[in-house]
């Protein structure tokens, strides 16, 4: 009787799996396209494989885990190249791995292990400028010493027109003497790295063929530095430089992904956008004065961030109507997230919630996802090591040589990801909500004309088809909203999903909603009444 009644039950549990309990469960598979989300990382400070206490790509790999874990797709290295400084943006060589970071072989594995987790790898292309190091520069500044009262000749040493080399700039800003010469070379950051000649078909010839070197490796494209001083104050000549270097790019790998800094606003975005490149990071969204912490403080209402958002998309697409936003908070440049909202973690999760629900393919900068500290304007701050655990130091990499000492606030990676309440943890949750719906990355987006409480932003993002419905709400208490006078008519709501700073959930009944202190949820339309 006992074997009967067990068979019956199992036969019953399964009709029920078979049939979904009685209920329509929708699968959504994002797309394997262009749209990303994109982890920074900067490589020297982020995991030492080996123990000599320096990051590298061999423990990149060792962390593909975590971060496939974490929801991205994509990850940007900052520079590999060999350099002599310890962030890398002066490359010496073109073609080689810098040897603090491992070697070719472990380049090509760390490839592999992210191909395998459909995780595709960017990395930063510096081509505004070499090291002085640079064989290429050596050559050339030897050559112009040796010169005498001579003109140049490029036949003679073929380096010479590979830099910007005038005589008479003494005392003229970003230009540096060679030796005892009468020469001077253009470099627009620092002595330490001159400018290359982009007007030079030699030079684009060169940096044609390392594009193809790394795409061919099997690189899924590039992060383009500096991009709005190939040649400072001429914006029309940048854009041509992009648009030949993204012509060359896809046509060498098409598939093959694009993005470009330009720190500039709006208005200069848009221009730029025009030269066909894929994405340019989204300036106007970052750091502690952009759009996205505007909002999470409530210096700007939410309304007011989602309208900006529906602005900048339509100016954006008239430019290029393929581009892809490039959203971030922070980066290796900037202040972190913590410091910008002063340890206010509320607002740092929301923060972080608000550009997941930016169209485009948003990145996170290492170590944001746990509310890493960093201190000041000096560079080494914002470039400390990744806080993998307060006890067990061995994947932890020395901070580079001139940063200060640094208290972190919040927990460890190892803490944060056994909390379900952490910030690493909403994060997770954060893209996981992105990834589940593929509209919100790429859908086009419209605010309604509905009545709101000022603390609430409503945002419509539609794609293929398919219309989400996102509120946010940025007070730091909850609000209810009548979803008949906020939304379009004729419809009811159904919740898709929701992020929530603390542990007050949102209630949905009778299209009310209320919506907890920073909180977001997304919404469907479930039919016309």
């Amino acid at each position: 009787m006992k074997k009967r009644l067990s068979l019956i039950l199992c036969v019953v549990l399964l009709c029920q799996l078979l049939s979904g309990c009685g209920k329509t469960t929708e699968t959504v598979r994002e797309p394997d396209d262009a749209y990303r989300c994109y982890y920074e990382i900067f490589v020297g400070s982020f995991c030492d494989s080996d123990g000599d206490k320096c990051g590298d790509l061999s423990g990149i790999t060792e962390k593909l885990d975590y971060i496939e874990d974490m929801g991205f797709t994509g990850i940007w290295l900052t520079p590999i190249m060999p350099s002599p400084t310890y962030h890398k943006y002066d490359a010496t060589d073109y073609y080689g791995i810098d040897p603090s970071f491992g070697t070719m072989e472990d380049f090509e594995t760390l490839l592999k292990e992210c191909h395998k987790r459909n995780i595709r790898l960017i990395m930063d292309l510096v081509f505004n400028h070499t090291s002085s190091s640079h064989p290429w520069f050596l050559e050339a500044c030897d050559y112009l010493e040796q010169l005498g009262e001579k003109e140049p000749d490029e036949n003679e040493c073929k380096y010479v027109n590979y830099y910007n080399f005038a005589k008479d700039q003494a005392q003229t800003p970003n230009w540096y003497q060679i030796g005892s010469s009468d020469w001077y070379y253009e470099g627009v950051f620092w002595d330490g790295m001159p400018d290359l000649n982009l007007n030079s078909e030699a030079v684009r010839e060169e940096l044609e063929q390392v594009a193809s070197f790394w795409l061919e490796k099997g690189a899924d494209g590039f992060r383009l530095d500096a991009a709005k001083e190939y040649f400072t104050g001429y914006a029309e000549k940048n854009i041509e430089v992009l648009n030949w270097f993204e012509t060359y790019v896809k046509s060498v790998k098409p598939e093959a992904y694009l993005v470009a800094e330009v720190w500039e606003g709006q208005g200069v975005l848009q221009e730029y956008y025009k030269s066909g490149i894929d994405s340019l990071f989204n300036f106007p969204a970052s750091q502690q004065d952009g759009a996205i912490i505007k909002t999470a403080k409530a210096r700007v209402t939410p309304q007011q961030f989602f309208s900006w958002m529906v602005k900048q998309q339509t100016a954006d697409r008239l430019a290029n109507p393929d581009y892809i936003d490039a959203p971030f908070i922070s980066n290796h440049d900037t202040t972190r997230i913590s410091a910008q909202c002063v340890n206010n973690e509320e607002q740092m999760k929301f923060a972080a919630g608000l550009m997941m629900m930016m169209p485009g393919s948003p990145f996170v900068y290492y170590g944001e996802e746990l509310g890493m500290k960093s201190s000041g304007t000096k560079d080494e701050n914002k470039r400390l090591p990744m806080y993998w655990s307060a006890q067990d130091l061995s994947k932890t990499p020395d901070a580079p040589q001139a940063a200060d000492a640094v208290e972190q606030k919040f927990p460890s990676a190892e803490e944060q990801e056994k909390d379900p309440g952490s910030i690493l943890q909403y994060y997770k949750n954060a893209i996981e909500l992105r990834r589940s719906n593929p509209e919100i990355a790429r859908g086009s987006i419209s605010v309604p004309d509905g009545e709101l409480p000022e603390d609430i932003g409503v945002l419509l993002t539609e794609w293929e088809g398919k219309v989400s419905v996102i509120l946010c709400n940025n007070a730091t208490e909850s609000v209810e909203i009548d979803l008949q006078q906020a939304l379009p008519e004729g419809y009811n709501y159904t919740l898709k999903g929701s992020l929530n700073v603390g542990d007050q959930q949102e209630k949905l009944e009778n299209n009310k909603l209320e919506l907890p202190a920073y909180g977001i949820v997304i919404l469907k339309q479930s039919g016309v009444d």
